[in-house]
Order: C-alpha cells, then structure tokens, then sequence
C-alpha cells in the first residue's frame, strides 16, 4: 500500500534529516551572530534565529509567531493530502518531488517552531521596549527550555553576500545606497522549498502536459460516420 507513496516519502525524510542534523548541530556549537566564511566571503555560515518567516522575515511578535506556526501546521496537512492525490492521480514524479520539497521545507521549519523552545535552554526572547533580543553563550539541551510549544525560533544559517555594490543617483527611492545581493540568511529548509518552487514553475510544461483526448464513440457496422441523417 505505502510502495507507491515511496518517492515522497523518501524525499520528505531525506529533507528533514538533512536539515535538522545541520540545524542541531549550529545551534548547539556557534554562539549567535557566529560567522564561519566557507568560501572566501561570498558563502558563510552566519548563525541566526529566525521568530517569523522564512529568509528571516518577521511576522509580528509572539501572538503573530503562534499564529505562522498555526499556519504552518494546517498547510503541512493541507500538502499531504495533497501529494497523495497527485499519486492517486499518477501525476509526473518529477512534480511529485517538487511539491515533496515544499512540504518537507515546510515541516522542517515547525520541528524548530514546536520543539527547540523545549529542548534548549536558551534562545532569542521578546522584549516589549525593543523587540527580539539575542543571548549570550552556546545554547545546550535542557529539560528546561526557553520558551514554550510553537513559540521556539526557527534556525537559519547560510549567507550568501556574492555582490556589493551602490544604487545609482537615478534610482528613485534607493538611488546612491548601498545594497548587497543577496542579503537574506536562510536554512536547508528554505531552500527545499525555494527549489521545489522553482522547479515547478520552470518545468510547468513539462509537469502539467495535456494528454490528447481519444474519440469514445464507438462506430456501429455499415456506419461510416460522414453519412447525412435522412431528411423527412
């Protein structure tokens, strides 16, 4: 029964195991506000929590963070119902593995949601006078966590500063600032779901090809089919 849903299956948990082992082990060995360059200074492991959305976005304190785990977890539900009716439906694998990607980037995020505030003993708290303030030390495993269920901070680490540069004069609004691309720090995670995005829309013809319709109308004996009724 569970041999057709393999393919997502496998991806889905390929995804979470991936990105949790990365996430555990940042959170338990880099300060916050860590920066480890891997590359020269265009690829760096920037370790960040994240209290709102994905590629650190924020969403409104902690009322607004229950709510974005709420989300979460019913467009997590959502998705599964979802992939099995596009097995069902013997959809292309490689769409299949796509919307297996954001499912898993999705829930990959709600682990952190839903249980790091339970199982570390320190992480970013909301202050009303300043918003999020960040923590001392190297957060370690507690039986005592720093938060409660679905309000724990979701972890990012991978910065990508590939380009500096300064908008010119003419730019309306920015012109003669300073940018960088790209700016966001984000998790694997994210990625799975940008990728999964991504690829759908780039092979959407692909995925989503029309198969031709087949004429059901059986034809009858001595019935050609050009014949003309007979007029009364």
């Amino acid at each position: 029964m569970l041999s057709k849903y393999k393919l997502p299956i496998i991806t889905v948990f390929l995804v979470l195991f991936i990105d949790q082992c990365i996430k555990l082990y940042i959170k338990s060995h880099y300060p916050i506000g860590e920066v480890c360059r891997v590359f020269g200074d265009w690829f760096r492991i920037t370790f960040t929590e994240n209290p709102g959305m994905a590629f650190g976005l924020e969403f409104g304190g902690n009322y607004g963070k229950l709510a974005l785990s709420l989300f979460r977890i019913i467009a997590v539900f959502g998705g599964v119902f979802y992939i099995r009716k596009i097995v069902n439906d013997g959809e292309h694998k490689g769409f299949i593995v796509c919307v297996s990607l954001v499912l898993a980037g999705a829930l990959g995020n709600i682990i952190d949601s839903a249980f790091y505030g339970l199982i570390f003993d320190r992480g970013m708290t909301m202050n009303p006078m300043i918003g999020w303030e960040e923590y001392s030390g190297v957060a370690q495993f507690s039986t005592h966590g720093y938060t409660g269920f679905l309000h724990g901070h979701v972890v990012d680490m991978f910065y990508f500063p590939i380009f500096h540069g300064t908008f010119p004069d003419w730019v309306p609004f920015w012109g003669g600032e300073e940018f960088e691309f790209f700016s966001a720090i984000f998790n694997f995670a994210d990625a799975a779901i940008s990728v999964g995005v991504v690829l759908i829309l780039l092979f959407q013809r692909k995925f989503f090809k029309k198969i031709p319709k087949t004429d059901t109308h059986e034809s009858t004996p001595g019935h050609t089919g050009t014949e003309t009724p007979p007029v009364v």
